[in-house]
C-alpha cells in the first residue's frame, strides 16, 4: 500500500487509522454478520462474511455487491480492476468491480489442491500465485485461464505467501507446531521477518539463511498479521491481545522498537467508572489483568494504565509474576498529580495495588497487613477497597472481616477497626463519608457496622434482612445504596441510621449500582441482563432497560448526561425520546433492545405475518383529571386575558389625526350645470336623530343567546361555553354586552350565563375563563344586576361559591410548595 492515505482495518466494523497515529479516523457501517475476509485497494475496501462480498467506498455506503459463491469465502485478493475470492469449496471466481460480473471461474479437485494462499506478483501481468494445503503452488494467467507452471513443495501446507523482491516469493509452511520457511528462485533479499504462535517476532537474514534478531513478547498472544509500510522501516502488526503496535527499525542490532501503540481489554470488563468530575474519562479494568482510561471526547486521548505485576522487572521475563484481573477499583482525583490515586484489589489476592493516573502506570505501594508481609496466605484475599474524598488514605477489607487503613502517600500502615477483626464473615463493602468522619462496613454474616474514621471505635451496628452483597455511599446526600444476595436494593440514610427505601425486582444477582449526581436516581445492573432506573422521592422503577446480550455493570457520569456499562453508547432515553412518567411495576419485563450500530436497515416484506413485540402504551390525558383538581382551559392569555382591557385598547388603535380630504376633488364628484361649475351640496343630515336603532325585543338572537335559553331547561351548558371559547376578545364582549334587554337578550338570558359560571367554579373547569367572562359581565351589566333580587340572589350564590374555590386553591398551592420544600431539602 501507499504511504499516503494507508490505512489499516479491522472487523467486525471497520477501523482507518494513519500510520502516523494510531487512533480511529474512519467507522465502516457494520455488516449483517462477522466479517471472515478483508482486502484493499487504492479507492475501495473489500469485505466478506459467509458467501457474501462487499464494495465499501471512503466515506460512503456499500456501492458494491456480488453474490455467487455458495460456501463461505476465506481470500480475497485485489487485482486491478478486478476482485479474486476464494470460498472453502475450492471455488475461485475473479469478479469485474465496477459492473459486478464474474469474469472468470476457476474449480479445484481438494483431493489435488486445495487453495490456502493467494498472491499477485508485482510486475507479473495477469498473473497470480496459488498456494495449497498439500504444499504445492501454482501459476496462473488470468486473461486467459491457463495455468502455467507448478511447484512441488517440500509436502507441507502452505500458510502464507510473500513477496520479498521482484524475483523472489516467500511462503511459510506450518505442521503441528513447527515453522519452516522456503524461498524460490534465485535472488534473495537482506532480512525477513517471521512471527511466532506466542507473540515474539523473528527477523531472518535471507542472504546469511540465519536468524539475525527476536522481539521477545511482542504481543501477549499469537500475532494475528503483520505488515511492512513500503519504502519505511515500519512494520505494523497486530495480535489476539486486540492491541496495534507500530515498530520502527532504527537502533543498532536490527532489532525494533515500539513507535506508536493502540490497545483495548483482550478480555470482558470487571469494573469500569468515571474518572475526574467533567465525565470525560472512563476507567476499565479488565479480566485480562490491565487498567485502561477511555476517552468519551475522542479516541486520541486514550491510554493504557499497564497490568498489574508482582515485581516490573522480573515479570517483562515470566508471566507468572502479572497479577490476575483486577475485581474492584476506586479513584480520587484530589492530589492524584502529587501520589498515587487509585486503589485496587486483585481476584484471589491479598495485596491490594495503587496506580498513578498522571503516570500512567502501577503505583509505588502494594498494601498488605504487616502479619502477611513475609508470606502470603492462599485462602486470605481482599474483598472491598475505598478511598477518602481527601486521597490520603484507603480502606481495605479482607475475606476473613479484617479491616485496615493505610495512607497513600507513604503506604503506612495506619490501624485496623475492630480489636481483631472488624466481622466475623468476608467483608463485602467499605464507604467513607465526604469528611472522613464515619467508616461505614458490611459484612457477609448480615451485619452493618458504623466506625469513627480516626479513633476506629464502633458508633452503631444494625442487623439487615439478608446477606448484603455490596454498598455504595452517595457522599453529598448521605445516602447508602446495599445490594443483597436475595437480589433486592435497600437504601439507608446514614444520618437517622435507618432504611428509608427498598426496591426489588431482579432476578439476577445485582452485579453493580450508582446513583446519580443528585442522588435522586439509583440505577441498578444485575444478571437478569436488564438495567433498572429507582427514583428515590417516589419510590418507584422508572425505567427499565435490556441490552441483547449479558451485561457486566453500570455507571452514570457526574454531568448526568450518560450511563455507560460494558456496552458503549447506552444513553440517558430522556434526553432525546418521550420517556414515560408514570411508575413502573417492580416486575415489569422490558423488551430486548438491539445493540447500536450502523448497519444499514433491510427492506422488510410488508406482507409477511409481523412477529409480536412489546410496545408502550402512550398515555392519553383525559380533560380533565378529577373534580377535585383545578384544570385550565389551555386557551391563548390572548383570548381571555384582555378582556377588561379592551377599551383601552381600542383607544391606543384608534388614529391620532381623522382622515384627512383631499385636495383637488375626484372628476365624478356631481357639479351644477350652468356656466360657472359648482358642486351639488351635500344634503343636510338631522343631528337630533340617532343613526343607531335600539330594536330591543324584536332584535336577532344570536347563537349563544339561543343556546343560553336552552340551558335553562336542559341544564347543560356545553354548547354555550365551547361557542364562547371559540369567539376572540371582541366578539366575547359583543355577545355578553347582548345579554341585556336592550341588546335583544332578557333576565333569563343572563341568570342562565351566571348559572353557567357557577357550574364552571363547581366543576373547577375551565378556571381562568370563569374568572375573566364573570369579570367583563359585571362590568357590562353592573346596573341592571343591582336592580333584579334573582340575579342578586344568584350573585350572592356565586360570590360564596367563588370564595370556597379560591380556598381550596389556595390550600393546593400551599400542599405543593411545602412537599417540594421537603423533597429540596430532606435527607433520604
Amino acid at each position: 500500500m501507499a504511504r499516503e492515505g494507508a490505512g489499516l482495518f479491522a472487523p467486525f466494523r471497520f477501523y482507518l487509522a494513519p500510520p502516523s497515529e494510531i487512533h480511529s479516523e474512519l467507522s465502516r457501517n457494520t455488516l449483517p454478520q462477522d466479517i471472515t475476509c478483508l482486502a484493499a485497494d487504492r479507492m475501495l475496501i473489500f469485505a466478506s462474511y459467509d458467501n457474501v462480498l462487499h464494495a465499501l467506498a471512503r466515506n460512503k455506503e456499500v456501492v458494491h455487491t456480488y453474490e455467487g459463491h455458495k460456501a463461505r469465502i476465506h481470500l480475497l485478493q485485489p487485482f486491478g480492476d478486478h476482485i479474486i475470492s476464494v470460498d472453502v469449496d475450492n471455488v475461485l471466481i475473479v469478479w469485474n468491480i465496477q459492473s459486478e460480473e464474474e469474469y472468470l471461474q476457476l474449480d479445484f479437485d481438494k483431493a489435488t489442491f486445495t487453495v490456502s494462499a493467494i498472491l499477485h506478483p508485482s510486475t507479473y501481468l495477469n498473473k497470480i500465485l496459488l498456494g495449497s494445503e498439500q504444499g504445492t503452488l501454482q501459476l496462473w494467467n488470468i486473461r486467459s485461464n491457463k495455468l502455467l507452471y507448478s511447484f512441488p513443495g517440500w509436502g507441507l501446507a502452505v500458510t502464507t505467501l510473500a513477496q520479498v523482491s521482484i524475483f523472489v516469493i516467500f511462503y511459510f509452511h506450518i505442521w503441528p507446531c513447527i515453522w519452516s520457511h522456503h524461498c524460490t528462485y534465485i535472488k534473495f533479499d537482506e532480512t525477513l521477518m517471521k512471527f511466532h504462535p506466542v507473540g515474539h517476532i523473528a527477523l531472518w537474514d535471507l542472504e546469511e539463511k540465519k536468524l539475525m534478531c527476536q522481539m521477545q513478547d511482542a504481543h501477549s498472544t499469537a500475532i494475528a498479521g503483520m505488515s511492512f509500510v513500503p519504502g519505511e522501516p515500519l512494520l505494523i502488526t497486530n495480535g489476539a491481545d486486540n492491541a496495534l503496535r507500530v515498530w520502527i527499525f532504527d537502533g543498532p542490532g536490527g532489532a525494533g522498537r515500539v513507535l506508536r501503540n493502540r490497545m483495548g481489554h483482550s478480555a470482558p470488563p470487571t469494573k469500569i467508572r468515571y474518572h475526574g468530575l467533567n465525565g470525560e474519562q472512563i476507567l476499565s479494568a479488565g479480566q485480562d489483568g490491565t487498567l485502561q482510561s477511555f476517552s468519551t471526547v475522542h479516541e486520541k486521548f486514550n491510554k493504557s494504565l499497564g497490568r498489574g505485576s508482582i515485581n516490573k522487572k522480573k515479570s517483562k521475563k515470566k508471566e507468572l509474576l502479572f497479577l490476575k484481573a483486577i475485581v474492584y477499583y476506586l479513584a480520587e482525583v484530589a492530589h492524584q498529580s502529587d501520589w498515587d490515586g487509585i486503589i485496587a484489589c486483585h481476584q484471589g489476592y491479598i495485596t491490594c495495588t495503587t496506580w498513578n493516573y498522571q503516570k500512567t502506570s502501577m503505583g509505588a505501594h502494594k498494601l498488605r497487613p504487616e502479619e502477611f508481609s513475609k508470606h502470603k496466605p492462599i485462602d486470605i484475599y481482599a474483598t472491598a477497597v475505598d478511598i477518602t474524598s481527601c486521597g490520603n488514605f484507603a480502606v481495605i477489607g479482607l475475606s476473613t472481616g479484617q479491616v485496615d487503613v493505610y495512607n497513600m502517600q507513604s503506604g503506612i500502615h495506619r490501624g485496623q477497626y475492630g480489636k481483631d477483626k472488624a466481622h466475623e464473615g468476608a467483608v463485602r463493602g467499605l464507604a467513607v463519608d465526604g469528611l472522613n468522619q464515619l467508616v461505614i462496613t458490611a459484612g457477609s454474616e448480615g451485619l452493618i457496622k458504623f466506625w469513627k474514621f480516626k479513633t476506629k471505635d464502633l458508633v452503631y451496628c444494625t442487623e439487615l434482612s439478608s446477606s448484603p452483597s455490596g454498598i455504595l455511599l452517595h457522599r453529598d446526600s448521605g445516602i447508602l445504596g446495599i445490594a443483597f444476595d436475595d437480589f433486592t436494593i435497600s437504601v439507608l440514610d446514614i444520618e437517622t441510621r435507618k432504611i428509608v427505601r427498598t426496591f426489588s425486582g431482579h432476578h439476577g444477582r445485582i452485579n453493580d449500582m450508582t446513583f446519580s449526581p443528585d442522588g435522586r436516581w439509583l440505577i441498578t445492573s444485575s444478571m437478569d441482563c436488564s438495567i433498572k432506573t429507582w427514583d428515590l422521592p417516589s419510590g418507584c422503577l422508572r425505567n427499565c432497560e435490556e441490552p441483547f446480550s449479558w451485561l457486566c455493570l453500570t455507571l452514570t457520569s457526574s454531568g448526568h448526561n450518560f450511563c455507560a456499562s460494558s456496552h458503549p453508547q447506552l444513553s440517558n432515553r430522556a434526553l432525546y425520546s418521550l420517556v414515560s412518567l408514570r411508575p413502573l411495576p417492580a416486575d415489569y419485563e422490558p423488551s430486548l433492545v438491539a445493540l447500536p450500530s450502523t448497519c444499514p436497515m433491510q427492506d422488510v416484506d410488508a406482507s409477511g405475518d409481523e412477529e409480536p413485540y412489546d410496545e408502550m402504551i402512550e398515555y392519553v390525558s383525559p380533560a380533565q383529571l378529577g373534580e377535585q383538581l383545578v384544570t385550565l382551559s389551555l386557551l391563548p392569555e390572548s383570548r381571555w386575558k384582555n378582556l377588561l382591557n379592551l377599551n383601552i385598547i381600542k383607544k391606543k388603535n384608534k388614529p391620532r389625526e381623522p382622515p384627512k380630504v383631499p385636495k383637488s376633488a375626484p372628476f365624478f364628484i356631481p357639479t351644477l350645470p350652468g356656466l360657472i361649475p359648482r358642486y351639488i351640496p351635500p344634503e343636510e343630515e338631522n343631528d337630533a336623530q340617532s343613526k343607531v336603532v335600539n330594536l330591543g325585543v324584536l332584535a336577532q338572537k344570536s347563537d349563544f343567546c339561543i343556546h343560553l335559553e336552552e340551558a335553562l331547561s336542559t341544564n347543560e351548558y356545553k354548547a354555550p361555553l365551547d361557542l364562547l371559547k371559540s369567539l376572540g376578545p371582541s366578539n366575547i364582549e359583543i355577545e355578553l354586552r347582548n345579554l341585556a334587554p336592550e341588546g335583544g337578550g332578557s333576565m333569563e338570558v343572563m341568570l342562565s350565563f351566571l348559572r353557567m359560571i357557577e357550574m364552571m367554579l363547581n366543576k373547577k373547569y375551565n378556571f381562568e375563563l370563569a374568572q375573566a367572562y364573570l369579570a367583563l359581565f359585571l362590568k357590562l351589566h353592573l346596573k341592571i344586576l343591582s336592580s333584579e333580587p334573582n340575579l342578586l340572589e344568584e350573585l350572592s350564590r356565586l360570590s360564596m361559591q367563588l370564595e370556597e374555590t379560591w380556598i381550596h386553591l389556595r390550600a393546593l398551592f400551599n400542599q405543593s410548595l411545602c412537599v417540594l420544600t421537603y423533597m429540596k431539602s430532606a435527607l433520604l
